[in-house]
């Protein structure tokens, strides 16, 4: 750690925000654990808000097994993406804390309840993200950011098949997407939902597009620009499929937001 990194830390312990034994271990613990075939950032967490999430596609299950303890070891809860069905089956059994979502193909580990955090887990259960989705296609998508949602500690909601060719099913939620810190629409076709919803809150829209469409959606580049030329100003977009980092987004806003509102 470089000295402004070290002054951060005292000025945490000093205000109550990190315990003695905290501080200790921040500044006993390395910042990267080198495992062989992978570097794993510990700091990561410190510096971005959340810990490093790890991309299981076209990795080994030995290498995941081998960043996951590493995590766990360091009082990190475990997220990954993309992971297969196959490498879920190899992995669940020596993870006993695991759960898999086969639709959205996450996989996550929990600490045992109990054990202190370490380098930094996500948070306490902190602010409320809603997860929308134009039609029950959508829904891989939306899954892999409802799970990452969750990992950052946010409460999460998801209302399914709400797309603009039936627009009372989405003013039937407004009051739950109203109560939102942060709003993820997931949607493929033309990609019109996530300006809608903007339309009818006061919070960031994430919006993700989705590969879902006839021929001419280009494999989700038509959603795509349909969503980059929203004229709803509260709407953002990330990439085509990309649900892990929509709701990565809502879980940061969502978290900022919960610390901004006072005590009750």
């Amino acid at each position: 750690m470089n000295t402004h990194e070290l002054e951060q830390l005292a000025n945490r312990l000093l205000a109550g925000e990190l315990s003695t034994a905290e501080f200790a271990q921040r500044l006993a613990s390395p910042t990267i654990a080198d495992l062989g075939e992978a570097q794993l950032d510990l700091d990561r967490s410190r510096r971005c808000g959340f810990p490093e999430v790890v991309f299981a596609e076209g990795k080994s299950v030995h290498a995941m097994e081998k960043i996951f303890a590493a995590l766990l070891e360091h009082g990190i809860d475990v997220l990954a993406t993309r992971m297969s069905a196959q490498q879920a089956a190899e992995l669940g059994p020596r993870f006993p804390n695991s759960h898999y979502n086969p639709i959205g193909r996450t996989f996550r580990v929990l600490r045992p309840v109990g054990e202190e955090s370490g380098l930094g887990g996500p948070p306490k259960i902190a602010g409320d993200v809603v997860v929308v989705t134009a039609g029950t296609s959508d829904l891989p998508v939306a899954e892999e950011a409802r799970e990452t949602a969750l990992w950052t500690g946010a409460r999460v909601r998801l209302i399914q098949d709400v797309g603009v060719a039936g627009p009372h099913r989405l003013t039937a939620n407004l009051g739950v997407l109203r109560g939102a810190d942060a709003v993820v629409v997931v949607a493929g076709m033309e990609g019109a939902l996530p300006s809608v919803v903007g339309g009818h809150v006061a919070c960031p829209v994430i919006a993700v597009p989705t590969s879902v469409g006839y021929g001419a959606s280009f494999g989700g580049l038509a959603a795509l620009l349909g969503m980059l030329n929203s004229c709803a100003a509260n709407v953002a977009v990330v990439n085509i499929d990309a649900g892990f980092k929509g709701g990565y987004l809502a879980g940061l806003i969502a978290r900022h937001a919960a610390h901004d509102r006072p005590s009750p």
